[in-house]
């Protein structure tokens, strides 16, 4: 199970299955990429109204990053 908190400046706090901690960073991760459902994340107020469904950290616009992915690209959190 994946569970989120937003820290605030487009980075969240992430509690993976095996109990490990990472920080993700939108804006790093929308830096490297482009595309029509990541424009919405522009905006801080788009980026805090992410939810978890079905173990994926999502969007209204449906873009949907699992678990895993998430685990490849977060830091480790001390």
């Amino acid at each position: 199970m994946l569970k989120h908190h937003y820290l605030g400046n487009y980075c969240f706090k992430l509690c993976f299955s095996n109990g490990e901690r990472g920080e993700f960073d939108v804006r790093e991760y929308c830096n490297h990429r482009s595309g029509s459902l990541l424009t919405p994340l522009q905006s801080e107020a788009y980026v805090r109204r992410a939810f978890i469904d079905a173990g994926a950290l999502g969007w209204p616009n449906g873009l949907e990053l699992s678990a895993a992915r998430l685990y490849e690209l977060s830091r480790v959190a001390a």
